[in-house]
C-alpha cells in the first residue's frame, strides 16, 4: 500500500465552532474544553495513491508524487468513535487500485487522531469504567473503547452536532485549497467523489445536500452501512457508545434539538437544515426525498441484513421511494455486525466466503465511483 500523510490547519468555521462550543458542558473526567484539544485543529490526514502512480521516495521515507495531478479523487469518511484507520485501510487500497484514484482517508472531528490519546489508553479508561459501575451507573454497552465518547455525549448531546458541523467545514475548507491550486497532487477542477461507512454516512447527506458551492453537484457518493435517518439508527454498542449516552442523544434530537431553541444554538443555514431532514421529523421530508429523487443516478448504497445500528428500513425511510433504486442489501454467510462487518477470525469465519463477500461490496463501490 502506498500512503501519502498530508497536514491540516483548520481555518474556516474555526471562529463559529470555537464560540459555539464556549458554552458547551465539559465532564469531570475530561476537562478538556473542546474548543482547546489543539489536535482537532492541526492534524494529519491520509491518502492512499493507486500501485501505478510515478512516485519516489523522500529522505524522511514519506512516499512522494513527482509531476502528476489527479483530476479525479475520492474521499473516505469513517464511523463513530473510531481510533485507528486500521480497519479502513484494506478498504481504501481496494478502491484505489480498482478506480486508479487516490483515496482520502479523513478524520472527522475528535476523531482517530483528532483526539487526545489518553481517550484511546485502555488502562486508564478502564479505571473510569470499574469507578463507574462501582458508583451504581448504568454498566450496559459501557466499555473502555467508548468511555470517553460515552461520558463526553452524556455531559452535552450537542457536541455530536457540533463535530459533524465543524467537520463539513473542514471538507470546505480542503475543496477550496484544492481549487486554489494549494494541493501537492490534486489539479483545481479535481471531481470528489465520496465512499461513506456508518456515520460518515450521515456527514456525506449533509455534506451533498448543503452543498451551495456547487462542488460536490457532479460528485458521486457510495454508502455502505450507512444512510438510515438519525431516528431509525441505535449507536448502543460496546464499540460506539453505552446505551445511556445513546438514550441522552437520541432524546436531544428528536424531542428538543428542533422544537426547542432556547439557548439560540441554532444557526439555520444549509448544513443545518440538511441535517434536520435527516433526523427523522416531519420537517424537511420532502426536500429530503425530492433530493435522493434527483439525484438517484449518483448514490448507491449497500446496506447489511442484520445490520441492528443502522438498519436497511431506516436507511428505506431516510430515501423515500427511489429507495428501489439506490439501495441494495447483503447478508454475509458469516457471523459479521455493523461494527465489524469483515471480522478478522480465521478460526469461527470461512475466509473464503470473507473474501468473496468484502470483493462483491467493494467492488460495487470501485465500479460505481471508477
Amino acid at each position: 500500500m502506498r500512503e501519502l500523510t498530508l497536514e491540516f490547519i483548520e481555518s474556516l468555521g474555526y471562529d463559529e465552532i470555537t464560540e459555539a462550543r464556549s458554552n458547551v458542558a465539559v465532564p469531570e473526567e475530561f476537562p478538556e474544553y473542546d474548543n482547546k484539544i489543539e489536535e482537532n485543529r492541526r492534524f494529519s490526514y491520509f491518502t492512499v495513491m493507486p500501485d501505478h502512480i510515478s512516485e519516489k521516495i523522500t529522505d524522511a521515507g514519506k512516499l512522494s508524487v513527482t509531476g502528476h495531478r489527479y483530476s479525479s479523487a475520492i474521499l473516505m469518511f469513517h464511523g463513530l468513535n473510531e481510533r485507528s484507520w486500521d480497519k479502513y485501510r484494506p478498504w481504501a487500497e481496494y478502491i484505489a487500485n480498482s478506480t486508479g484514484k487516490p483515496v482520502i482517508l479523513f478524520p472527522m472531528s475528535l476523531h482517530i487522531n483528532r483526539s487526545p490519546a489518553r481517550w484511546s489508553n485502555p488502562r486508564e479508561m478502564q479505571r473510569y469504567v470499574s469507578e463507574h459501575i462501582a458508583a451504581g451507573g448504568d454498566p450496559t454497552d459501557l466499555s473502555f473503547f467508548n468511555y470517553a465518547l460515552s461520558t463526553r455525549i452524556s455531559a452535552d448531546p450537542f457536541r455530536f452536532y457540533l463535530a459533524g458541523r465543524e467537520t463539513v467545514h473542514n471538507v470546505s475548507q480542503l475543496v477550496n485549497e484544492i481549487r486554489e491550486e494549494r494541493h501537492p497532487f490534486l489539479s483545481r477542477d479535481c471531481k470528489m467523489d465520496v465512499f461513506a461507512y456508518s456515520i460518515g454516512a450521515l456527514l456525506s447527506q449533509v455534506l451533498f445536500m448543503s452543498d451551495s458551492s456547487g462542488f460536490f453537484s457532479n460528485s458521486r457518493l457510495f454508502m455502505f452501512c450507512g444512510g438510515a435517518l438519525f431516528s431509525e439508527m441505535n449507536g448502543s454498542s460496546k464499540l460506539i457508545m453505552d446505551r445511556r449516552a445513546f438514550n441522552i442523544l437520541n432524546k436531544y434530537y428528536r424531542e428538543f434539538f428542533v422544537k426547542d431553541n432556547l439557548e439560540k444554538r441554532r444557526v439555520g443555514d444549509e448544513i443545518e437544515d440538511a441535517f434536520i431532514a435527516h433526523i427523522g421529523y416531519d420537517l424537511f421530508r420532502s426536500k429530503r426525498t425530492g433530493f435522493y429523487k434527483r439525484n438517484r443516478d449518483r448514490i448507491r448504497i449497500i446496506s447489511l441484513k442484520k445490520d441492528v445500528v443502522i438498519p436497511t428500513s431506516g436507511i428505506k425511510r431516510a430515501l423515500g421511494s427511489t429507495w428501489k433504486h439506490i439501495l441494495k442489501e447483503f447478508d454475509f454467510p458469516f457471523k459479521y455486525s455493523h461494527e465489524v462487518p469483515f471480522p478478522n477470525d480465521g478460526q469461527k469465519v470461512n475466509l473464503v466466503e470473507k473474501n468473496f463477500w468484502f470483493e462483491k461490496v467493494f467492488c460495487e463501490a470501485a465500479l460505481f465511483l471508477r
